[in-house]
């Protein structure tokens, strides 16, 4: 490996991390995601953004940070903005959760919808970037003249190189990307009104650009240092976490994503209709197919927000929870039912209104029964996902905030029957940004992984409490929103 910084822009934190030649953690921080509202939703604050990076770079041991040979960036998949050549900013840098551009989508049929599938792997949805760029360059009108469209992560690593291009895991989150071709689609471009010259060239992630001399001296990094776009974050999870065919990640952070890796992508009417999401890996010629449910951790805030807990409680509730569960001492029908979509609903239906469903409180109803009732809601949206894959993975890795709530974890485990391999590591991501930037590849024995067994008496018993919730749960997914 080479020493590296690390640069992982997600939803709600920026983490940035200092890794030895030996992956060794020696240095990280975090800081909340500088955004702003505007007047069409929410952006993303440019200046604070690099000014994150630069503290943290400019708070390490000058003995350390004369050590650094890479800087890799990951981050969320369908955020963006259009950048000039001198990587300044034509448009606001959009979240990705954003919808501005949305009703470019409403026209399009249910032939031109499933060409798009066809050809980009992607369910037609304003999340993705096709729509937010059509937004974008009609809003700049002249002042996008010269201007490429980037992924936040891509636009850090211009600001830092003055080079601009398109990692292909981000590309292939776009819309625009055609997966056979792995080049950007005039024909699906078009449906948008999109010239595919606003898209910049694509390169995977072992591409680097020399850092400029100017952005080395502001945070006074060494010379010869280069920026890689390490690619998704989920994506880039999987290389730190090795993942193998055969296998399934789970990465939990604001929100909770399945990942595998496929020889080619998967274009059927099936998938389609479920709404996975095809993509193209940070390096190799390997594909994925990728499921996200958007409430993942960010339910623990949820929760301490409904409830009026604080964090140190909610987690000790939580902890309880688990060994009077693993006792065989919690009364699973006492619980309310949660449908658990408090940032919209994931796969097959991925509708971004829908909300959360809170069913079958009684008057003696408590704080640790929505708990409970919460996390075996999330354990069922998991289950009903993950079906979508049409395999049983060999084995599931898991990544992220969910590795410290012991709950989550069982419940998942004993409902599907599926052991897990938890990493005892907090920051699997940045470590395969790390090695995409070195050029090579992430191990999972490095993260300290820690198993969750099934035990078949709890699987038996939580398999009898989902068939009995069974009516109850698909007439709450119905619900019109």
């Amino acid at each position: 490996m080479l020493p590296t910084i690390t640069v992982d822009v997600g939803t709600t934190s920026v983490k940035t991390c200092l890794f030895d030649a030996d992956a060794r953690l020696l240095a990280s921080a975090a800081a909340p995601t500088p955004t702003r509202p505007d007047p069409w939703g929410e952006v993303y604050d440019p200046e604070a953004l690099v000014g994150v990076v630069v503290a943290f770079v400019r708070g390490l041991d000058p003995a350390l940070r004369a050590t650094v040979q890479r800087v890799a960036i990951t981050g969320v998949g369908e955020s963006g903005g259009l950048v000039r050549p001198d990587a300044t900013l034509a448009s606001p840098l959009v979240l990705w959760h954003d919808h501005r551009g949305a009703d470019r989508l409403a026209g399009l049929g249910p032939a031109e919808r499933t060409r798009v599938y066809q050809v980009t792997g992607l369910p037609v949805n304003a999340n993705y970037g096709l729509s937010k760029i059509a937004w974008a360059v009609e809003h700049a009108g002249t002042g996008a003249d010269g201007a490429l469209w980037l992924n936040v992560a891509e636009w850090l690593a211009a600001t830092m190189s003055g080079e601009r291009w398109s990692e292909r895991s981000l590309a292939s989150r776009t819309m625009a990307l055609d997966l056979t071709t792995r080049a950007w689609s005039p024909e699906v471009c078009a449906l948008l009104g999109v010239d595919p010259a606003v898209l910049p060239p694509v390169a995977d992630a072992t591409h680097g650009a020399p850092v400029t001399a100017a952005f080395a001296a502001r945070a006074g990094l060494p010379d010869g240092v280069a920026v890689h776009v390490a690619g998704h974050d989920h994506v880039v999870g999987g290389v730190g976490a090795g993942l193998r065919p055969g296998e399934l990640l789970n990465s939990t952070g604001t929100t909770e994503g399945l990942l595998v890796l496929a020889d080619a992508p998967r274009l059927d009417a099936a998938a389609q209709r479920d709404k996975l999401a095809n993509g193209l890996a940070c390096a190799g010629d390997a594909s994925t197919l990728f499921a996200s449910i958007p409430t993942g951790g960010s339910a623990f805030a949820t929760l301490r927000s409904m409830l009026g807990l604080p964090a140190e409680d909610l987690s000790a509730r939580i902890a309880v929870l688990h060994d009077r569960y693993v006792a065989g001492e919690l009364d699973l029908d006492a619980a309310p039912l949660v449908l658990p979509q408090f940032r919209g609903s994931p796969p097959p239906d991925k509708d971004a209104a829908a909300r959360g469903i809170v069913a079958g409180l009684r008057t003696d109803a408590t704080a640790d029964d929505v708990v409970l009732g919460c996390f075996l809601g999330m354990a069922l949206q998991y289950r009903d996902v993950l079906d979508l894959f049409r395999v049983r993975p060999e084995r599931v890795k898991v990544i992220g905030p969910a590795s410290r709530n012991p709950l989550w974890l069982r419940l998942k485990a004993d409902l599907l029957g599926t052991p897990l391999s938890v990493s005892g590591f907090p920051e699997v991501v940045s470590r395969g940004a790390q090695a995409l930037a070195s050029g090579t590849t992430g191990g999972w024995a490095a993260n300290d992984p820690v198993d969750v067994a099934v035990d078949e008496a709890r699987h038996a018993r939580l398999s009898r409490w989902a068939d009995d919730v069974r009516p109850r749960w698909e007439h709450l997914r119905a619900y019109p929103w």
